[in-house]
C-alpha cells in the first residue's frame, strides 16, 4: 500500500484529488494538510508516508521552500508536485530538490492515474533488486537518447525490467506463478513477460513432471 499525504490549501481541490486517489489500488491518503506548517507537523505525525503531493501555493509558505526541509526531515519520502505555479525558477527549484514529477493545474483523473502507476511501477523496479546496472538505470530514468524497443501489446518496459532482475537473482528455473508472487502479478501476467523473452530468445522454457499433477512449465534464463 502506497501512503500519500496531500498538501494543498484549497480543501476543496485536496478532496478532488483524494476522490481520484480512492479510485486506484493500492493507494491510501494518509492524511491532508493545508498549508506549510501542519505539512511538516503531519509529516512528523505519520512515519509511513511514502509520497506528498504538494502544491507550492501555501498560505504560510511556499511549496519550494520545503523541499529542502522535508529532504532534510524525511529523506525516505517522495514528492509529487501539484500546482497552478508556471513560473519557471520553481520548477527548477523542484527538479534541484529531486521531486519525481511536476504537474500543472488543472490536473485530470487520467494524468494523476498514470503518474502515480509509473512511481509506484518505478519504486517496484528499484525494490526489486539489490544491485543496479545501466540497463535499469536507463529503465527507470527513461533513455532518451535510444532507441524506445517496440514492444508487444501488454508489455511494459518497467515490467519486463523486474522479471529479468528477478531471473538474475534466482538460482535454476522458476515457473510463472512463482514469477507471480514475486513481481506482485497475476500468473497469467507473469506468463507474458516470461513467454515473451523466449520468444527473443533470452530465456529457455522446459517441462517439469511433478510428483503429482500435470507438467509445469519452467523458465531458465539463459
Amino acid at each position: 500500500m502506497m501512503n500519500i499525504l496531500i498538501a494543498e490549501d484549497d480543501f476543496r481541490i485536496a478532496a478532488i484529488h483524494e476522490q481520484f486517489l480512492q479510485k486506484m489500488d493500492k493507494v491510501k491518503v494518509i492524511d491532508k494538510a493545508y498549508n506549510a506548517k501542519e505539512t511538516l507537523e503531519k509529516l512528523k505525525r505519520h512515519e509511513n508516508i511514502d509520497l506528498i503531493l504538494l502544491d507550492i501555493y501555501l498560505p504560510d509558505q511556499l511549496g519550494t521552500e520545503l523541499l529542502p526541509i522535508i529532504r532534510k526531515e524525511a529523506p525516505q519520502v517522495d514528492i509529487i508536485i501539484i500546482t497552478a505555479a508556471t513560473e519557471k525558477q520553481h520548477l527548477e527549484e523542484s527538479i534541484r530538490n529531486g521531486v519525481f514529477h511536476y504537474l500543472i493545474k488543472p490536473v485530470t483523473y487520467e494524468k494523476i492515474e498514470k503518474t502515480i502507476k509509473n512511481y509506484i511501477e518505478r519504486k517496484r523496479l528499484l525494490n526489486s533488486v539489490d544491485k543496479v546496472n545501466q540497463n535499469l538505470v536507463d529503465q527507470y530514468f527513461g533513455d532518451k537518447n535510444g532507441s524506445k524497443p517496440n514492444y508487444p501489446k501488454g508489455i511494459d518496459s518497467l515490467s519486463l525490467e523486474k522479471v529479468k532482475n528477478i531471473l538474475n537473482q534466482i538460482e535454476g528455473g522458476i515457473t510463472a506463478e512463482e514469477m507471480g508472487e514475486r513481481m506482485g502479478a497475476s500468473r497469467t501476467t507473469a506468463r507474458r513477460y516470461l513467454e515473451y523473452l523466449v520468444s527473443i530468445h533470452e530465456v529457455t522454457a522446459e517441462l517439469e513432471y511433478g510428483i503429482v499433477g500435470r507438467p509445469e512449465r519452467k523458465y531458465f534464463k539463459r
